[in-house]
């Protein structure tokens, strides 16, 4: 991994791990939001040291930032799909009404 592949922080490049505050920096949150995703096993992290501190690699973030795009692409063409023929289920049709 190159340092063109890391995240930037203050203007230098994080290594391969990533702390809670490094992490709730990237995606704009909290440290305590950062933290509760972690705790929640929502975004994978390992604990270091005898002190037990959180660190999340660099590729599982971009995974999990990746994996948030998707879920919310597919959200917006469920609800696509969900209103696209809401006259269907309207009271009758517009050629129905039409022809009376």
């Amino acid at each position: 991994m190159s340092d063109t592949d890391l995240p930037y922080i203050h203007g230098s490049p994080v290594g391969r791990f990533l702390t809670i505050g490094d992490t709730a920096e990237i995606l704009n949150i909290s440290a305590g939001q950062a933290y509760a995703l972690v705790r929640s096993g929502e975004l994978p992290a390992i604990k270091i040291g005898s002190g037990g501190q959180w660190r999340v690699e660099h590729d599982v973030l971009e995974a999990y930032i990746s994996g948030k795009y998707e879920e919310a692409r597919r959200h917006a063409l469920w609800n696509q799909a969900e209103f696209a023929s809401l006259e269907e289920y309207s009271f009758g049709s517009r050629s129905s009404h039409a022809q009376q």
